[in-house]
């Protein structure tokens, strides 16, 4: 396997610090994130903000919330082995809580200091379509207010795009407009999963990337599918490509292609779970790749 290289030093692989949730059993945060980027190479320091049995979406789990306090420990163990100017990205999904946040974007802070080529990606996962807001109150004021300034990467679905930019998408122009607000607040590139808009055909499902004052779109097919985990892969997947290779587009691309291939194969299934360890290939050789087009 190829080992994907630092952007800052070609001599070593990407490192990423991943805080999100963690399962024992299925596929989403950190047990969806980190296999897809180490199959690709990269080096994943994962802190965990949760130890779960399996996600919430089954309606019954167990396990614990980690509290700040224990993030911001991690986090200090990690730059006591001097490894932060190492790092070259913060990725973040689900926060269970404000101080949990607050943690997140202390962390990123730290890592930017001491790296200041680091980008921080944050999935600012706050709803979706059909189901409204399922986070704890504030975590969205917290999304919008907070974590999207600090970011320089974020990853919104379409309702999180319209609750965040306050304006409905119903047009590409209405996405592009929606977008340039929220990059108006400080992440330069951004990426829109999940949308629909006037010109999407009913049997396919638009994704959407913008950076330094350019816009992509790729569309891919609609499968019949409703995992959890999706977006915290395609997160990370979408973070990994931009990284390595600088440009949104090809970012996009790739990211993208990987994400249909795991949810074909996942629909093909009939699995209730994302199949990230049967489906990896899909990580490093898309069975179908679809490009990006500017628009």
């Amino acid at each position: 396997m190829n080992q994907a290289t630092s952007p800052s030093d070609s001599g070593r692989p990407l490192n990423i610090l991943s805080i999100q949730s963690w399962v024992a059993y299925g596929h989403v945060g950190n047990a969806s994130a980190v296999f897809p980027l180490q199959r690709l190479g990269a080096e994943v320091w994962a802190v965990n903000t949760v130890q779960f049995s399996n996600h919430t979406g089954y309606g019954a789990w167990r396990g614990s919330v980690f509290g700040a306090e224990l993030i911001q420990e991690l986090v200090e163990g990690i730059a006591e082995r001097g490894a932060l100017p190492r790092c070259d990205a913060v990725l973040s999904g689900y926060m269970g809580a404000a101080e949990i946040g607050e943690a997140i974007l202390n962390a990123a802070a730290r890592v930017k200091a001491a790296n200041p080529d680091a980008m921080y990606c944050c999935d600012p996962v706050i709803g979706d379509v059909g189901r409204g807001i399922f986070v704890r109150p504030g975590i969205p004021e917290f999304m919008r207010d907070r974590a999207i300034p600090a970011a320089d990467i974020i990853t919104p679905n379409q309702f999180e795009l319209e609750w965040m930019a306050g304006a409905p998408v119903t047009t590409l122009d209405d996405a592009k407009r929606a977008v340039a607000a929220l990059q108006a607040k400080g992440p330069r590139c951004v990426l829109v999963t999940s949308l629909r808009v006037e010109d999407t055909p009913a049997d396919a499902m638009d994704l959407l990337a913008a950076d330094g004052g350019h816009f992509w779109r790729v569309r891919t097919p609609l499968l019949p599918v409703n995992v959890n985990g999706a977006g915290d892969a395609i997160a990370a997947l979408f973070l990994f490509h931009r990284l390595r290779w600088g440009q949104a587009s090809v970012a996009l691309s790739a990211a993208a292609s990987s994400i249909y291939g795991l949810l074909r194969r996942t629909a093909e299934a009939g699995s209730r779970e994302i199949l990230t360890v049967a489906a990896q290939e899909e990580f490093v050789t898309p069975s179908r790749v679809f490009r990006a087009e500017a628009c």
